[in-house]
């Protein structure tokens, strides 16, 4: 691995743009990227965005690269890799996946086998510089080229590694998906103050300030979320009520259960999507 890797992104969505432009406020060089995708418009915008190469050609694209990044979708990803298999057994890339729910094996077995892979399930936080990602290396990746991928990630975040593959569903029902229960907190926050004559403009403005203020607190504090919540709480008082509220609802049992159908849904995913591939061919 150069101390400088070229990086070529197959596929240039908001995902791969995002890590662009986290790459690209962290210190890499424009001159060391380059992306491919089918429609050159598209392609012309992020140039001129990035100033990064740009081709229509994914195998050109791949035959440039130490790092190869997979962003297009898992339902593409078969015939991407078979396109570009070739060039990987012949340039041996470092080859990394943000596809959900795709393994390294079966990555590895439509790129021809024997090749470094990693994987790594972002968020899209990610696209605000707030990322998550959960990252699992194959066998064969060296610690030069895990470094270089953990800093093209925390140029979008923060960039975590897990040792077993399968932890990735765990790491998918929690920072994968989890945006989404925050907006859904959000959202419920919002209607309620808004039903209780608070304007929703101002609604929404106090509980986007007040979430991100807890999220900052809860980061930068030694102290865990139990007892941060006990802070906020006085005997008899206002948080209490609300709390307990939540209590009796059964919140937690409510948030392990959606937690674990997210879980669950994860490894479906994977077997599904593993299992059409071999089906059609």
């Amino acid at each position: 691995m150069s101390k400088s890797p070229t990086i070529s992104f197959i596929g240039a969505g908001n995902m791969a743009s995002a890590i662009i432009g986290g790459m690209l406020d962290s210190g890499f060089k424009a001159s060391s990227i380059w992306a491919s995708a089918p429609d050159d418009g598209h392609l012309q915008s992020i140039r001129k965005r990035f100033g990064i190469s740009v081709t229509t050609d994914n195998r050109y694209c791949a035959q440039q690269a130490d790092i190869v990044v997979l962003a297009v979708k898992p339902q593409a990803m078969a015939d991407v890799c078979r396109d570009i298999a070739p060039i990987a057994q012949n340039t041996r890339p470092l080859m990394v996946s943000i596809a959900a729910g795709l393994g390294a094996e079966t990555l590895d077995e439509w790129l021809g086998g024997g090749l470094p892979i990693v994987r790594v399930m972002p968020n899209t936080p990610s696209l605000v510089g707030k990322g998550a990602a959960g990252l699992f290396a194959s066998e064969s990746v060296t610690d030069a080229q895990k470094k270089a991928v953990q800093s093209v990630f925390e140029g979008i975040g923060i960039a975590v590694w897990v040792d077993d593959e399968a932890l990735l569903h765990g790491v998918t029902a929690l920072s994968g998906s989890g945006p989404a229960y925050f907006f859904l907190m959000l959202e419920a926050l919002e209607a309620a103050a808004t039903d209780a004559g608070v304007d929703p403009a101002t609604a929404r403005q106090l509980a986007i300030q007040t979430m991100a203020g807890a999220a900052e607190m809860a980061a930068k504090s030694e102290q865990d979320p139990a007892q941060l919540k006990k802070n906020v709480m006085s005997p008899g008082g206002t948080t209490e009520q609300a709390v307990h509220t939540f209590e009796e609802g059964g919140m937690r049992e409510l948030v392990k259960k959606a937690y674990n159908a997210a879980y669950k849904r994860s490894e479906e995913m994977a077997k599904k999507l593993a299992g059409e591939d071999q089906n059609s061919h």
